[in-house]
């Protein structure tokens, strides 16, 4: 278990924003709904400006802002990942499906022989 402390949100500020923010989301689900009768185009557009109304909303927030400084530290980490190269990746994908073959192969022995021994030794059924 993880000795990491939780941090939620502590500010009545920030819960407001949070608050405002689903309530955004709810008013674009809610308008999406109402304009049955018009184009697909408005009606999505409607509820995707809603969503992006709100994603600004809650990154006004501290919370919001923790949440974008992980994600800049996230892809700064990913870019100075070592990949491997095609050639190692062909050559440890070959030895996975190896390995998976050698295995099933394996299961497959011992069920015969179980079913042998179960079936035709221990029950008589043949």
């Amino acid at each position: 278990m993880s000795n990491s402390n939780v941090e939620t949100v502590s500010s009545n500020a920030d819960r407001l924003k949070l608050a405002l923010a689903v309530l955004v989301i709810v008013a674009g689900i809610v308008g999406y709904s109402m304009l049955e009768g018009h184009a697909a185009v408005l009606r999505v557009g409607a509820f995707l400006l809603s969503l992006i109304v709100a994603g600004l909303i809650a990154w006004s927030s501290e919370p919001g802002k923790r949440s974008l400084s992980f994600g800049r530290d996230s892809y700064n980490e990913v870019k100075r990942v070592v990949w491997p190269t095609r050639k190692e990746t062909v050559r440890m994908t070959g030895i996975v499906f190896a390995f998976v073959v050698v295995i099933g192969a394996f299961l497959w022995l011992v069920d015969q022989i179980l079913q042998w021994l179960i079936f035709g030794i221990l029950l008589g059924w043949n």
